[in-house]
């Protein structure tokens, strides 16, 4: 079985998967018994089968793809407390949005257009889950952390991208402008009317000659009709990444460095089985290995639910305060992705790419 026809399994049924009670997310991975490429449903709780009704069992197979169950727990984007650093601030500490308890700062960037060194973070660390201005106070340490606004201000919220609820309306699609109708050109009559008028000549011809058929009148679409009918499906709001920047008042307080583990340059694809390492505000310095990838996860977010599609699952490395973390590879000083969520059985992260080019940045 090769990965493509998993990932096109996984296309087919991930709604409806995730539509069952206890599921939260949906991945490709390898079968734990047998290590063959698999359609992984990712649930809080495993139950036994008899505590399941019909509509909540995992088929075994999707279109002869196999499935694995496993269980990640209650998942949610993490925030939690840490220490205060001066004069000089590395990455992996604890920062964040005046508002909120605290997270992680992930790393310097740079922007693309201006050149300018800015701070790496999730969304909801540094602009309070979409409820922040831009220019709101940035503190290190968090306000858990014993951050205080002004004392503690060492950056200004400068962009985020924004998040999208499961509750959130569906946008529909723009509706093309409407257009006259066709002409043959030069003022003379379109193609449509010169074929009615053919259908009535042939319909009197046919009555002078006492045949009781007609030529039935065809009818094209209008420009705002579609020559088929397609039902509009309501889409569920979704997300590629939890993500945010900060401008620093002053970009030289900042070392750049990731605590515990150096300089990061560059960024590199997340694999299965791939071994890689974080440092955040709580936790500081774990490793973990990539378990799964292309997961589509709900994540709770206080008393919202957002879902997040191209994912990557590890083994579990982090704990709440940890979200903003950068997760690099095992060997190398290479950036995979950014930690945004997690439970006590996996962590979650966007891939670094993904968030890169979202906020227009290199690291």
């Amino acid at each position: 079985m090769s990965i493509n026809e998993v990932l096109q399994a996984q296309r087919l049924f991930q709604e409806s998967l995730l539509a069952k009670p206890n599921v939260v997310g949906v991945a490709v991975g390898l079968k734990n018994q047998t290590g063959d490429p698999s359609v992984v449903v990712l649930v809080e709780q495993k139950l036994p089968v008899a505590a399941l009704s019909a509509n909540a069992m995992v088929p075994k197979q999707l279109d002869g793809v196999r499935t694995d169950v496993v269980e990640v727990g209650y998942l949610r984007a993490y925030d939690s407390p840490r220490d205060r650093f001066r004069p000089v601030i590395p990455s992996g500490v604890s920062i964040g949005h005046y508002k909120i308890t605290a997270g992680t700062l992930g790393a310097i960037v740079t922007d693309r257009r201006t050149g300018e060194k800015l701070i790496l973070s999730n969304n909801h660390v540094l602009a309070n889950s979409n409820n922040a201005l831009v220019g709101d106070a940035i503190l290190q340490p968090g306000p858990t952390d014993g951050g205080q606004n002004p004392a503690d201000v060492v950056a200004r919220l400068e962009r985020f991208i924004a998040l999208r609820y499961v509750d959130d309306p569906v946008t529909p699609p723009p509706q093309p402008p409407p257009q006259p109708p066709p002409t043959g050109g030069g003022g003379q009559p379109g193609s449509c009317d010169i074929l009615s008028v053919v259908v009535a000549l042939v319909n009197s011809l046919a009555a002078v000659l006492g045949s009781g058929r007609r030529v039935a009148p065809v009818s094209t679409p209008t420009p705002n009709q579609s020559a088929q009918t397609v039902d509009a499906v309501a889409q569920t709001p979704t997300n590629e990444v939890d993500a945010a920047l900060a401008k620093p008042n002053d970009p030289n307080q900042f070392s750049g460095q990731l605590l515990g583990i150096g300089a990061v340059s560059g960024t590199k694809p997340a694999a299965l089985g791939m071994k890689v390492r974080k440092s955040g505000r709580t936790t500081g310095y774990t490793e973990g290995t990539v378990t799964l990838l292309n997961a589509t996860v709900n994540v709770a977010y206080g008393g919202r639910t957002a879902r997040f599609t191209g994912q990557i699952i590890t083994t579990p490395m982090s704990q709440g305060g940890d979200s903003g973390s950068l997760i690099v590879d095992g060997t190398e000083n290479k950036a995979i992705g950014l930690l945004f969520a997690g439970s006590n059985l996996s962590t979650i992260f966007n891939p670094i790419d993904r968030v890169l080019d979202a906020l227009q940045v290199n690291i």
